[in-house]
């Protein structure tokens, strides 16, 4: 889902290859997939008086956050244990959820005036439960390439999650892995696999498809409970038998599974305006959260008109427009000393670097001594 837009130190020369080197339809889809995420939030507090909102909100919720972690797998098939790499998943993920952790409970605690909201970051609260996620699906990743059939294992061990109510809250454990077979299906996808449901019969497909999952979300808004699309808890804490765990896993992977292709299907693949704000997803996605908690806490949901069709279009454009300011170039540089951190005094000197450079700058000696004769 995320991976780090280059440093405005690199030089401009490098900064333009690397913009080449980027797919325009993988930024795209994450811009996408992130103002889904805004828009779902925001619908939280109206969805409620709203059928026809609260089954948008459901089929939203089928395939958002899956398109995003099906991302973040394929992004995430060259990391091993090298060096550099871990230093990447500290700086652009370990110490976000810290930072943010933090943040995110110190706000509750002023804006909706809970001095008991405890900083814990063995619990994480609201949005940062993906960035734990993210770092536990990463540091498990060459287990993942070592095994024989790596999908039909991280989907066993989705649904016996499902049935384990002990599992309890620490690390949001029950998302990590109940979403697990998600990133375990993008760490084992292919660039043809994106070409495939990039085809035009696939994108004609999608919209019956798309029609009767709208229909199916509408039908089913008093019939199931939405909670089991978040994936935070098991069968029994939602008050169901234990054996439909397993096979609400089933389901509803398959399910997102078909909303995410047909969601692949439609995104553009060519650069457009947004394509840009695509490197910026992780800015969005952790800080739109204040602003959605603050409207909720500060009462800014309680006006009648909300309610409507028309405050509700309102409430979509607005979070909507929100979130991609927050993608912004400005937005990210200013937030870029916490989300990006070098923090290079926090490691060691990595001996293949230094290696590497002892070998560079042992090939650029000739070329200097030649040019001073």
């Amino acid at each position: 889902m995320f991976h780090a837009a280059s440093s405005p130190a690199h030089p401009p020369q490098k900064q333009q290859n690397e913009h080449k080197q980027r797919d325009a339809f993988f930024d795209n889809a994450k811009f996408l997939a992130i103002v889904l995420v805004a828009v779902g939030h925001a619908w939280e507090p109206l969805k409620g008086d709203s059928r026809i909102l609260e089954g948008l909100y459901t089929v939203v919720y089928a395939f958002h956050m899956p398109a995003f972690i099906i991302i973040s797998g394929y992004f995430s098939r060259s990391f091993d244990m090298r060096p550099d790499r871990l230093r990447r998943l500290i700086t652009g993920v370990a110490v976000p959820y810290i930072v943010f952790e933090t943040a995110y409970s110190l706000f509750k605690r002023v804006i909706d005036d809970d001095p008991d909201m405890a900083i814990s970051l063995l619990d994480p609260w609201y949005l940062t439960w993906f960035l734990i996620a993210l770092f536990v699906w990463r540091m498990t990743t060459p287990v993942w390439k070592a095994i024989r059939r790596p999908l039909p294992v991280a989907l066993g061990i989705a649904m016996l999650a499902s049935v384990t109510p002990e599992i309890g809250n620490d690390l949001d454990l029950q998302r990590v892995l109940q979403f697990l077979p998600f990133f375990v299906l993008g760490l084992n996808m292919r660039a043809e696999h994106f070409q495939w449901v990039r085809r035009r019969a696939v994108r004609i497909l999608s919209v019956p498809v798309a029609a009767v999952a709208l229909a199916v979300g509408w039908w089913s808004v008093p019939r199931m409970n939405t909670g089991w699309f978040y994936h935070r808890d098991s069968a029994q804490e939602l008050g169901a038998p234990w054996w439909t765990g397993p096979v609400m896993v089933l389901a509803l992977f398959g399910c997102s599974l078909v909303l995410t292709a047909c969601f692949f299907a439609w995104v553009p693949r060519r650069s457009l305006w947004f394509t840009a704000l695509g490197a910026g997803t992780l800015y969005g996605y952790l800080l739109h959260g204040f602003f959605v908690k603050a409207a909720d806490y500060r009462g800014w949901y309680d006006h009648d008109w909300l309610y409507g069709p028309l405050g509700e279009i309102f409430v979509t454009v607005l979070a909507a427009a929100g979130v991609t300011l927050l993608c912004s170039a400005p937005v990210r540089r200013f937030f870029r000393c916490v989300m990006e951190p070098e923090m290079k005094w926090a490691f060691k000197p990595d001996p293949a670097e230094l290696a590497r450079g002892r070998e560079k700058r042992g090939e650029d000696a000739p070329a200097r001594e030649k040019v001073s004769a």
